[in-house]
């Protein structure tokens, strides 16, 4: 057994094989999480995180046991417009403990998106419980047409930082993406199911990148392919507005808090 150190000290026993889990995105509403009546009262009274507007759309599976349940604000995605209009999805325990977020952050998206003259450049905030930082993951403009997507992000610890690359498999049948760390070394596969309604991706990991910060990031980043084309157009409807001069920017006092100077006078 080797061990590996997370942020705050903690340390893990690692083992020579690859960390598994998968990611099964439900097809349709329906599902044993939110049927019946008092579901929903029941999942916001165990966590405040669980709002009224949300909708339970997936969950993750380990060694076939039901490890964590996946859900998303449907108000703010379906019923808003405009630049009120965000992904917000959320991470919660088997039990309905909240444990992270991941949400569009519109101002940031706009920036890329704008610096890479409309090639849609979407970025997403990942806020994990009990962690002291942020994961900004983020779609890369530098891409031609029918070329694969790379997204990318970085994991701070407490002595370095450790950064990942998600790059599309263009020539697999399903949504596959590659993991690459910093000396771009293939380190883990989100492997896309083919026979798969709602969407399905089995995760690998190699054994010497584990972080349990890592494993939630790839969990969202996997719930986050639902939405990906429409994320992406929306971003770019967005930012064509803007230079049209059709709207003036404005953010969601939530996103607005994300930007602020921690240092600033108080």
């Amino acid at each position: 057994m080797a061990e590996a150190t997370l942020q705050g000290g903690t340390s893990v026993a690692t083992s020579a094989k690859p960390r598994r889990f998968t990611v099964d995105l439900f097809a349709t509403s329906i599902n044993d999480i939110e049927i019946g009546i008092m579901k929903q009262t029941q999942h916001r009274a165990k966590s405040q995180q669980f709002t009224k507007d949300m909708d339970v759309i997936g969950q993750i599976k380990t060694d076939g046991e039901r490890t964590g349940i996946v859900a998303y604000r449907a108000g703010l995605w379906n019923k808003k417009k405009g630049p009120n209009r965000r992904l917000v999805i959320k991470l919660f325990s088997e039990t309905m403990n909240w444990r992270a977020t991941m949400e569009m952050m519109i101002g940031r998206s706009l920036q890329l998106t704008h610096g890479a003259n409309g090639m849609p450049a979407p970025s997403y905030a990942v806020n994990i419980g009990r962690s002291e930082s942020m994961i900004q993951i983020e779609r890369s403009a530098d891409k031609w047409a029918f070329f694969p997507e790379r997204f990318s992000f970085f994991i701070l610890g407490d002595e370095r930082a450790r950064f990942y690359k998600l790059r599309q498999n263009i020539f697999s049948i399903g949504a596959d993406y590659n993991l690459y760390d910093e000396q771009d070394r293939k380190i883990g596969l989100l492997d896309g199911k083919l026979v798969s309604f709602g969407g399905a991706w089995n995760v690998s990991i190699s054994p010497e990148h584990t972080d349990p910060r890592l494993d939630v990031a790839l969990q969202l980043f996997c719930s986050m392919l639902r939405f990906n084309k429409p994320a992406r157009r929306h971003i770019k409807d967005l930012a064509d507005e803007m230079r049209a001069g059709r709207f003036q920017p404005t953010l969601d006092h939530y996103e607005r808090d994300l930007y602020l100077n921690p240092r600033r006078a108080r």
